[in-house]
C-alpha cells in the first residue's frame, strides 16, 4: 500500500508540474502585440527582410510580435510591416538613406506626431514607424536597409527639379 500511495503522489507531482510547465510556456511565448500585416506580406522577400532584422534597434530590444511580414522594437516605439502598398508618385517628403529612399507620412506627423517611413521603388515595400517621442529615425533606417539589400531599387524618388 505504500508503494502504491507513493507512485499516486508520484504520478500527481510530475502531472502537477508538467501543467505548471504549460502554462509558463504558454505565457512566455505570447506574442507582446498584434500588428496587421501588408497585403503583400506573405512573400519570400519578406520573410527574408524579416529574418535579417536586428535584435536590438536603437538600444532597444526586438518584441514578440505576432503579423506575417513584421517586427518591432521598444515595446512599439518602432514597427515595422513589410509588404505594403507600394506607393505612387507623391509630394510627400523623400529622404535618401545609404541608397534608400524613404517617403515620409507628412500628414500622419501633423495628425498624431508619428513619423511613418514607407519605401519608394523598391518591391515589396517596407514601413516603419516611429511613435511620438522615439529617438531619430535616421540611424534605425540605416541598420533597417541592412536587412533590405535582397530588394532591387526600380523606381527612386525625384525632385521638381527633375520633372
Amino acid at each position: 500500500m505504500g508503494i502504491t500511495l507513493s507512485r499516486r503522489r508520484s504520478v500527481l507531482v510530475c502531472a502537477v508540474a508538467a501543467a505548471s510547465l504549460c502554462v509558463a510556456v504558454a505565457v512566455w511565448s505570447r506574442p507582446d502585440y498584434s500588428v496587421p500585416a501588408g497585403p503583400f506580406a506573405r512573400t519570400a522577400p519578406c520573410s527574408d527582410v524579416v529574418a535579417r532584422l536586428p535584435e536590438n534597434l536603437m538600444g532597444r530590444g526586438r518584441d514578440a510580435v505576432d503579423g506575417e511580414g513584421t517586427a518591432g522594437w521598444g515595446a512599439r516605439a518602432v514597427v515595422l510591416r513589410c509588404g505594403v502598398e507600394p506607393l505612387a508618385p507623391t509630394i510627400d517628403t523623400c529622404v535618401n538613406v545609404n541608397g534608400f529612399d524613404w517617403v515620409l507620412d507628412d500628414a500622419r506627423v501633423k495628425r498624431d506626431g508619428a513619423w511613418v517611413f514607407t519605401t519608394y521603388g523598391r518591391e515589396p515595400a517596407v514601413e516603419v514607424a516611429f511613435a511620438r517621442g522615439s529617438q531619430p529615425a535616421g540611424d534605425a533606417l540605416v541598420t533597417i536597409n541592412d536587412a533590405l539589400g535582397s530588394l532591387a531599387q526600380k523606381t527612386k524618388c525625384l525632385a521638381l527639379s527633375d520633372t
